[in-house]
């Protein structure tokens, strides 16, 4: 983690008049990453899906930092609403894993085939 400090005993430099070596400090800065935001062990992630996969459920392929991973979207998921992939996080030496918890983001397409808006003009009819 950012701020974590590393001993390395008896590493650094000679001690004056032929003393032992002092030991080498290293001070842990932790890069951010573009696709991903880490809360301890646990990694935060954002995941777009279409208006119709949020409404019918379905799955969609998410990175991981092991690798992509399946999330499986219900029916009627809101935009905002975060899934939580366990053991997908951060694992410290002896510890267990932490998770990833994925925001979903719907996205609207921003232009519609003839036959798209005529379905969604339907659907908008019956939600009436």
């Amino acid at each position: 983690d950012t701020g974590s400090v590393l001993r390395l005993k008896g590493e650094g430099e000679a001690g004056a008049y032929g003393g032992l070596p002092g030991d080498i400090f290293v001070f842990i800065r932790v890069k951010p990453h573009p696709t991903f935001k880490r809360e301890g062990k646990n990694i935060i992630s954002k995941a777009k899906i279409s208006f119709t996969t949020a409404a019918l459920g379905g799955q969609v392929k998410v990175p991981t930092i092991q690798g992509n991973a399946v999330l499986k979207i219900p029916k009627g998921t809101q935009s905002g609403q975060v899934f939580r992939l366990g053991g997908q996080g951060i694992k410290p030496p002896g510890e267990k894993a932490g998770d990833q918890l994925v925001e979903v983001l719907i996205t609207v397409p921003k232009t519609l085939t003839a036959r798209q808006e005529e379905l969604l003009k339907e659907l908008k009819r019956l939600e009436n």
